[in-house]
């Protein structure tokens, strides 16, 4: 897994070049809440299943080209629990187009089976890989908002196998011909905003 941390004009301008030739980028945030009301936007984080980039927004870091890359409706922006994030994108005045929602897709795919939709369990059903959680517990109003390489790798975790995810969840959705029904349900959330 290849990690990169975009703290200057010049790394996001690198990561943002190389990042902009796929197709399908993950994609996740870190916060500081539940709510973007009354919660931080501390990182977002991208991975095209190989090159990993977390931008440290709560060391005063702006987004940069990062903003376009949201934008950009010819890659498809992979989130495990899009409302969450695309609420602390949209709050920080972000436009996100063309959004796959993984957890939708298993929602959609399970079909009310007594399943855990969450992104541990999902993943571990799908690739048998165990996320540790343990970090995310430092995320709170009083972290000094240093991003630690424990935290990066935390953090990038979450999003560099979600490309595959996707993959995988869109054979499933195409063969059990549910994919009218997946639309249908990311349209409710994913919309492009005005």
């Amino acid at each position: 897994m290849e990690v990169f941390v975009a703290r200057t004009k010049l790394e996001i301008a690198s990561a943002c070049e190389r990042l902009a030739k796929a197709s399908v980028l993950g994609c996740d945030t870190e916060t500081s809440g539940l709510s973007p009301k009354y919660g931080k936007l501390y990182s977002i984080q991208f991975s095209d299943g190989e090159f990993n980039v977390l931008v440290p927004l709560s060391e005063d870091i702006t987004m940069g080209a990062f903003t376009d890359l949201l934008a950009d409706p010819a890659i498809t922006k992979v989130f495990h629990n899009a409302k969450f994030d695309l609420e602390f994108l949209n709050a920080a005045g972000h436009r996100i187009e063309n959004v796959f929602d993984t957890m939708i897709a298993e929602k959609v795919l399970t079909r009310g089976a007594n399943q855990s939709a969450s992104l541990a369990e999902t993943l571990y059903r799908y690739f048998a890989i165990d996320l540790d959680k343990s970090q995310r517990a430092k995320f709170t109003k009083k972290w000094d908002g240093v991003w630690t390489d424990d935290l990066v790798n935390y953090a990038l975790s979450d999003v560099v196998h979600l490309p595959l995810l996707m993959r995988e969840q869109m054979a499933w959705l195409e063969k059990l011909g549910l994919t009218t029904e997946f639309a249908t349900q990311i349209q409710k959330i994913a919309r492009p905003q005005d």
